[in-house]
């Protein structure tokens, strides 16, 4: 979306909501467990959600920042995001204000948010993994996505949400190569 965004296309809003892979990747199907009733330590995901949330709340503007840089520290710097620090030297580049984050991430009404968005992203939009797009016609769709290069970015993304968008009758694309195909080069 970065690139998208660097290279001109103007993106609708986009209303980002919390999914647990925790969840959906456990093992204990069918039980009460959940994993947003876990403690932030021991569930995956769950601290950056509280603090994400709580960011969007505070400066929905300089939220689209601070998930940048968390997904930066995540996939790039591979810095842990279940660690508070990290989450808020994301938080503080973005421009938030981390004192007020660090109370806010306290709040048990985060808790029942995101446990109500993972449990209608499954029943209602058949979520199973991210990102998961929820078009305003219905239609959803999951997409894995290798790293576009800068210049094929917004046709990429105009040609991919149409599809996702519009041709319902499509039930899945996917390139048998593991992990990547080859040739395809991240930049």
């Amino acid at each position: 979306m970065r690139r998208v965004r660097e290279s001109g296309v103007a993106l609708p809003r986009i209303e980002w909501r919390p999914f647990m892979l925790a969840q959906i990747n456990s093992n204990e199907d069918g039980s009460e467990w959940k994993a947003w009733e876990q403690s932030d330590k021991d569930t995956r995901g769950l601290l950056a959600f509280k603090v994400g949330i709580s960011a969007m709340k505070q400066n929905d503007g300089l939220y689209d920042q601070f998930h940048i840089n968390v997904l930066e520290a995540k996939h790039e710097a591979r810095e842990d995001i279940g660690d508070l620090e990290i989450l808020m030297d994301c938080a503080k580049r973005a421009g938030l204000d981390t004192e007020r984050l660090r109370i806010e991430i306290n709040d048990p009404s985060l808790i029942e948010y995101i446990g109500r968005s993972h449990v209608e992203a499954v029943t209602r939009y058949g979520a199973f993994g991210v990102p998961t797009f929820v078009f305003p016609n219905g239609n959803s769709a999951f997409l894995k996505l290798i790293y576009p290069p800068k210049e094929k970015a917004a046709d990429i993304y105009e040609d991919l949400m149409k599809v996702m968008s519009t041709w319902d009758n499509i039930g899945e694309i996917k390139r048998p190569q593991p992990p990547w195909p080859s040739g395809v080069k991240r930049d």
